[in-house]
């Protein structure tokens, strides 16, 4: 296999390496001060990363990359989540994550004065919200709980930000900090030098941190099962999702095939009683085009 120059940061092994390890901890720091754009009396200055997780079987689903927790200087809690398929319930899921961070808290023996905001951070490789002519959200898009009427922002304690890294736009160069960011996430892997947008820090940092050349035999292994998992994550999504396909066409096909037995009956005067009905709901989609053709040729109830 063609190994590239950088690796993946989307994957699991790529994403423990670059933003959850002690050696580049800088690039984790960087990276959540430019998503929330914190001024410097709020800037992320301390970081705690969640203990490694054990590799799991390439079978095995792990629909969540990674996690990643940190507290700034005001003691917020950050959980940082990396999201490369889009299923069922995700949203759910992100919300229920970060108020178990909240809640959390208070098992550490914390007074609920005492407790402190806690802030969802997700990076989508999909787009979570598409954007239609009535709604254009942005690729980097943040949300608290707002009182409808005045907009006042006073239960602030949960927070959460999305990069949907879809809605970069290709068509020019990454000009933003947050472009830089979601460019980097998306090009990584097919760049064979560092370009010159990404000529700074932490940038740079990141890039060195994937380079492949860096990578022990070990490393190599690690990474290439991670990109095996994602692809038969999304193998197994796919089939999933071509069974409910057809469990719906055939539930759309029986459905049809009912009204048109229906219809039939009383166009011929037979009589639809609740014995005749309940008798039709328990066929499936063949029996039931075998009913219908007895009743085409035959003009009678079986």
């Amino acid at each position: 296999m063609h190994q590239p120059t950088f690796a993946d940061p989307k994957t699991d092994f790529a994403f423990k390496r670059i933003f959850g390890s002690e050696e580049h901890k800088d690039v984790l720091v960087a990276f959540l001060n430019d998503m929330l754009d914190l001024d410097n009396p709020h800037r992320i200055v301390s970081v705690e990363l969640l203990p490694p997780e054990q590799r799991p079987p390439v079978s095995e689903l792990k629909l969540s990359i990674v996690d990643v927790m940190c507290t700034d200087a005001r003691g917020i809690t950050y959980v940082v989540e990396m999201q490369v398929l889009q299923v069922e319930g995700f949203e759910k899921r992100v919300v229920y994550n970060v108020a178990k961070a909240y809640v959390n808290q208070i098992a550490r023996g914390e007074q609920y004065p005492n407790l402190n905001d806690v802030v969802g951070i997700t990076i989508c490789d999909f787009e979570l919200w598409p954007n239609r002519e009535e709604r254009q959200i942005p690729m980097l898009s943040r949300w608290r709980m707002t009182e409808q009427q005045s907009g006042a922002k006073e239960l602030g304690q949960i927070k959460l930000v999305f990069l949907e890294l879809p809605k970069y736009d290709a068509s020019r160069p990454p000009q933003t900090t947050v472009e830089k960011w979601a460019y980097f996430f998306r090009e990584a892997d097919n760049l064979n030098v560092v370009p010159e947008v990404l000529r700074e820090h932490p940038f740079i940092d990141a890039l060195e941190a994937a380079r492949t050349a860096g990578f022990s035999k070990a490393d190599w292994e690690a990474y290439i099962l991670a990109g095996i998992a994602i692809q038969n994550e999304r193998g197994a999504l796919a089939v999933a999702e071509k069974r409910g396909e057809a469990r719906g066409e055939a539930r759309g096909t029986e459905k049809g095939l009912r009204l048109g037995i229906e219809a039939l009956c009383g166009a011929l005067g037979i009589e639809w009683t609740d014995e005749r009905r309940h008798h039709l709901n328990r066929l499936g989609a063949q029996e039931l085009e075998q009913l219908l053709a007895h009743l085409q040729s035959q003009k009678n109830w079986p």
